[in-house]
């Protein structure tokens, strides 16, 4: 399976990025705590380079928790502030502002020392699609300030935002890159609902799940649906659409429907916390 989606008018949101960095202090960073590396656009590196830098960990309840920890480690020991978060149920939104204001606590000092007092802190929010960008500033500001959407592509333009007199911040659009070099990247953004299903196929992409799942999360499957994991993966879907009823006209079983069940079931945290990529995989 080739995973590649690019809108055009990403193109156009990465431009735009490029001139409102000059404006801003500090990089706002959301990535899907589930697969925290292959969440991240690497434009966002070169983007950001002379910027303070921020990773939040977004959709922490979703992710195992020993493989999140271990990322924080990974992303500290690289130079940037990292901290996990849900903001659906926004637990750990109240703590953001402080560590913002401790990621710029370099520039906030200059500003003292020319007597510039007061000057909120200017953020760029930047993520991929789908990722909780805008979920997280609405819950950031308590209110509703952008849509939120749960499919790819919902924020178009810019906006500023401001967070109670220390932080404004710039929402961006979610964008991608036009090319994934490692077509696992590809997959793992699939998995987790980056790119649009529309352009996917659910079938492979489940057993690709169900492979991962045997591997790293043993018994998972089993407990959830009552199968045998020693049987083969396209088996073990089958078996799946028989024990859950999604069955097609003659009472055969729907693999495709069992197939989108599983997807959704996995993304919707019924599966248990999951992360597909794992720190030490890429270290």
């Amino acid at each position: 399976m080739n995973f590649q989606w690019y809108p055009g008018h990403m193109t156009k949101a990465k431009r735009q990025m490029q001139e409102d960095i000059k404006l801003i202090d500090l990089v706002v960073e959301l990535v899907d705590s589930r697969i925290p590396l292959s969440s991240r656009n690497p434009d966002i590196d070169e983007l950001g380079k002379n910027k303070f830098r921020l990773i939040l960990m977004n959709k922490a309840d979703l992710a195992d928790k020993r493989q999140s920890d271990r990322w924080a480690k990974y992303f500290e020991s690289k130079g940037y502030f990292v901290y996990s978060l849900d903001a659906r149920t926004k637990n750990g939104i109240k703590k953001i502002t402080d560590i913002i204001m401790e990621a710029c606590k370099e520039k906030i000092e200059r500003d003292r020392k020319r007597g510039i007092k007061n000057r909120p802190v200017r953020a760029m929010v930047v993520g991929i699609p789908n990722v909780g960008k805008s979920t997280f500033i609405n819950s950031y500001a308590g209110k509703a300030v952008t849509k939120t959407g749960n499919k790819p592509g919902v924020t178009k333009g810019k906006q500023w935002i401001r967070m109670g007199k220390n932080v404004e911040l710039l929402d961006t659009p979610g964008i991608l890159w036009p090319k994934f070099e490692d077509q696992m990247v590809g997959l793992r953004l699939a998995l987790v609902g980056s790119i649009k299903d529309e352009i996917l196929n659910t079938d492979e992409l489940a057993l690709e799940l169900v492979k991962f799942l045997k591997e790293k999360y043993s018994g998972i499957l089993n407990e959830r649906y009552d199968v045998d994991e020693s049987q083969k993966d396209i088996d073990i879907i089958s078996q799946i659409a028989v024990n859950r009823n999604c069955l097609s006209k003659g009472s055969e079983p729907d693999f495709s429907k069992a197939a989108n069940l599983l997807i959704d079931e996995f993304r919707s945290g019924k599966l248990g916390k999951i992360t597909v990529e794992w720190c030490e995989d890429n270290e």
